[in-house]
């Protein structure tokens, strides 16, 4: 049943739309805001590149790593199909369970948020301080409902066939790398002054932490700076997330063998570079006390009010609603095909293994769209994104060992395209993110042992619903 649901999906992505939905999901509103908490966690511009820098080049390291495996199974699902042929059954419920129940809808969730906060900008009434009814202690505001609105219009133009939402996709996300280009190349010719450069690259090695109480800077080592560099790392990380979707729809991209594993490798390259130049941006027209405390932290605002003047506000609330409308056209593109897959294998609601007449898993995409939009409602997305980290974090960690798993269970799989730097860098990879969730569990426990008690919560929950065998 899998394999014939398989070749119903229409083949109608390319090199350019797997790449741009790489870069289009990955690039969401974190770019715009997160460098100003990690400005105050670590305080100086050399550590604050390198964090961004460090960030990127783990995920490239785990997209590179992904082509071998994408490579082997070039079919719809991705990541779960990887881990069910790594592992077994349940390790891939879990992934899926964890990715409908936080990861996707949840992401999908905040940018939906982010989204309308620079609505608002545009437009006072669409702020989430509107609130449009009460009760008890639930409040209903415009901001939540602009969210939904969002949700569900990418949602029905994804459920009337791929290539409505290749073609949003690839000229949304290419009118967010010219803007964001152009933000930098701006930043760096009209804007950027001799002596901020100098000031904030003075001392770029010593780490310091920004104290909000009482507006100083304090220098911090060993432990502290740990505790800094993995809080700061959170941000980045998660603005660097979201480039595994294009494993999800493999089996709508041509020649998936190759094509998967490319556009992992160029949408992450292009993505890392683009978000260093960014940050050496903001250091060269931005003194660092203004990155650190900058309001809502929306850094990218203070840096157009310097390059554009006051017009600036606007340039960036347009160019992030651009980037997070991309975003989660994207996010809800891929994120139906894990349930599809998911469906098959009799984890899922049998509905959602139904393709409709567009060749698109409909069920699935309405499905997401109503536990998103609820989310919405709950105004909890802040701790959400927390728990979501830590779950994605340990998936990546499972999936990356599973490449080692898989040279052992299947040493004569056909395997187009190997795992580049294997086995250090994957390994590698495994040592900073399983130090990284450490660390994580250890400064965040009361948000992160959410995430990992979310996940674990599918173990009964796939005992109860599997299929008898």
């Amino acid at each position: 049943m899998q394999e014939n649901n398989q070749e119903n999906f229409k083949r109608e992505l390319g090199l350019l739309d797997g790449t741009m939905l790489v870069v289009g999901s990955m690039i969401g509103s974190g770019i715009f805001i997160v460098s100003a908490d990690i400005a105050r966690q670590v305080g100086s511009a050399g550590w604050l590149t390198l964090i961004w820098l460090i960030s990127g080049l783990i995920t490239i390291i785990a997209a590179v790593s992904y082509g071998e495996l994408s490579s082997m199974f070039p079919k719809a699902g991705g990541q779960y199909v990887y881990l069910k042929e790594a592992y077994n059954k349940l390790i891939a419920f879990l992934y899926g369970w964890s990715f409908f129940a936080v990861i996707q809808t949840g992401t999908i969730a905040a940018v939906g948020v982010a989204f309308s906060k620079f609505a608002a900008y545009l437009y006072e009434p669409l702020s989430d301080e509107n609130i449009l009814f009460e009760l008890g202690d639930f409040k209903l505001n415009a901001a939540q409902i602009v969210s939904i609105v969002t949700i569900v219009l990418l949602t029905f133009i994804n459920s009337r066939g791929v290539k409505n939402g290749k073609i949003l996709q690839t000229v949304l996300t290419i009118i967010k790398i010219l803007s964001l280009l152009g933000l930098i190349v701006f930043g760096l010719t009209i804007a950027a002054k001799a002596s901020v450069w100098d000031t904030n690259w003075t001392d770029a090695w010593t780490p310091h932490s920004y104290d909000t109480e009482n507006g100083s800077w304090l220098p911090i080592s060993g432990k502290a700076l740990i505790t800094g560099i993995s809080a700061a790392m959170v941000g980045s990380l998660f603005s660097s997330d979201a480039w595994v979707g294009v494993t999800f729809i493999a089996g709508e991209i041509k020649n998936p063998k190759r094509n998967v594993g490319l556009s992992l490798f160029l949408g992450t390259f292009i993505v890392t570079i683009i978000y260093v130049l960014t940050n050496l941006m903001y250091l060269a027209v931005i003194p660092m006390e203004e990155i650190a405390t900058a309001k809502s932290d929306r850094v990218a605002v203070v840096a157009a009010q310097y390059i554009f003047g006051d017009i600036g506000t606007l340039v960036i609330a347009i160019m992030i609603m651009i980037s997070t409308f991309a975003c989660n056209n994207g996010l809800i593109m891929a994120g139906a095909r894990v349930y599809y897959t998911m469906a098959n294998d009799g984890l899922f609601f049998k509905e959602a293994s139904i393709l409709n007449e567009y060749s698109v898993p409909a069920w699935a995409l309405w499905s997401q769209c109503i536990w998103a939009s609820a989310l919405c409602l709950t105004g909890k997305y802040g701790a959400l994104l927390d728990f979501v980290i830590i779950i994605v974090l340990i998936f990546y960690i499972l999936t990356i060992y599973g490449i080692f798993i898989l040279r052992k269970k299947m040493p004569d799989a056909e395997r187009p395209y190997k795992a580049f730097g294997y086995p250090f860098l994957p390994l590698l990879y495994i040592i900073l993110a399983s130090a990284i969730s450490i660390s994580l569990l250890v400064t965040k426990f009361s948000t992160c042992g959410w995430g990992i008690l979310i996940m674990l919560i599918g173990i009964p929950i796939y005992y109860l619903t599997k299929p008898k065998e």
